[in-house]
């Protein structure tokens, strides 16, 4: 009998998230539509401000046209805040809220927060709550007054601080949406590819939105007592530190000497080689013509982005844990051993299960598609 009531609190915690997400795309979809939305003043299409909207809270960086050129400084803010919502979570910002509010929270509230941020309990959610919005405010916040170095000098204070604070909040939540196209239509970061204030900055508020609210809180706790932290930060920050370091070296071997890195001097190579390892893993930006890379280059960004960020994170993907459970298990196998252990920790079956399960479950959509 607990069982089943467990479950249907899940199914309908489930339900809330599903439908609270519904609910900010329909009326994201409703504001892109307006003629003050768009740029020239006609109503953006039905389909377009759907997608747009859809990819905004979704945080997947995929749009149907240029977002500095077709969309008006409304449309761009309307953007901006679907991304942040998107990012946070929007059972975050709104239990955030209550906080300020002194208002009581009860069990169904923290059981919603409890799935929307991947919490392994429902004690403390509350304030996971204010440390994942505490904690967005600051790395956005520092995102762009280090960005404004960039921009300011080249927009005025204005145009530059927004920028900044635009660019800043895409790239923590991993959402790949840019207003570049005041250079270049569609061109992203290329034109910046020879900055590394921002491909560094970039970077970094791509990775610290990835790693996930569980080793935030680790980090918060035990700074660099890194032997303290729980095995899942510890999984998460060796996996996210092998794909950077792999990728950014695998990235840096496919290009070296290809017209992708033509004009470039061996710095701005090495750093255009980490960005490209960095950025696929979920946030969609670039500062590489895509078209010009090799095919061993594009097949490493597509192996990047199958797997993505952390659990609890602002990133997508089947996630770090995920890949790195199933290795185990494949080596433990191949090794013929009774359990998978990591850390000197046993990973229990059920982890096991579900990792094998995410994994299973993209797979089997690609062979029915095709």
């Amino acid at each position: 009998m607990q069982i089943m009531e467990t479950k249907k609190k899940k199914w309908t915690t489930t339900k809330v998230i599903a439908v609270g997400y519904v609910l900010v795309i329909v009326i994201g979809t409703i504001l892109l539509m307006l003629p003050v939305s768009v740029r020239n003043h006609e109503p953006a299409s039905f389909m377009d401000a759907w997608f747009t909207a859809t990819s905004a809270t979704c945080v997947t960086g995929l749009v149907t046209h240029d977002t500095y050129t077709y969309w008006s400084s409304f449309g761009q803010g309307v953007l901006l805040v679907l991304i942040q919502i998107g990012g946070m979570g929007f059972m975050t910002i709104a239990i955030s809220a209550l906080t300020f509010t002194r208002k009581k929270i009860g069990l169904s509230q923290r059981l919603v927060m409890q799935e929307s941020v991947a919490a392994p309990q429902v004690a403390g959610v509350v304030r996971m709550s204010r440390l994942i919005l505490v904690g967005t405010v600051l790395c956005e916040g520092l995102g762009a007054v280090l960005l404004s170095f960039y921009y300011v000098p080249r927009l005025g204070p204005g145009k530059g601080i927004y920028f900044s604070v635009f660019h800043s909040v895409s790239a923590f939540c991993n959402a790949g949406i840019d207003l570049m196209g005041y250079y270049e239509p569609s061109s992203s970061l290329i034109t910046a590819s020879d900055s590394y204030l921002v491909g560094i900055t970039i970077a970094a508020l791509i990775l610290v939105g990835g790693i996930g609210l569980l080793v935030w809180e680790d980090v918060k706790r035990w700074k660099w007592h890194i032997s303290r932290y729980r095995l899942h930060s510890k999984i998460v920050l060796t996996a996210a530190l092998i794909l950077v370091a792999g990728g950014t070296l695998l990235m840096f071997l496919f290009e070296y000497g290809k017209p992708s890195m033509e004009g470039k001097n061996l710095g701005e190579q090495l750093l255009c080689s980490f960005f490209q390892a960095v950025t696929p893993r979920t946030a969609g930006f670039n500062t590489m013509d895509l078209n010009q890379l090799t095919d061993s280059s594009q097949m490493l960004m597509v192996c990047l982005m199958f797997v993505g960020g952390s659990p609890g994170s602002t990133a997508g993907g089947i996630k770090t844990t995920t890949i790195t459970i199933l290795i185990l298990t494949i080596w433990t196998e191949f090794k013929k051993r009774k359990d998978v252990e990591l850390f000197k920790r046993r990973v229990e079956g059920e982890i096991i299960r579900h990792a094998a399960w995410f994994w299973f479950l993209p797979c089997s959509f690609v062979q029915w598609k095709e």
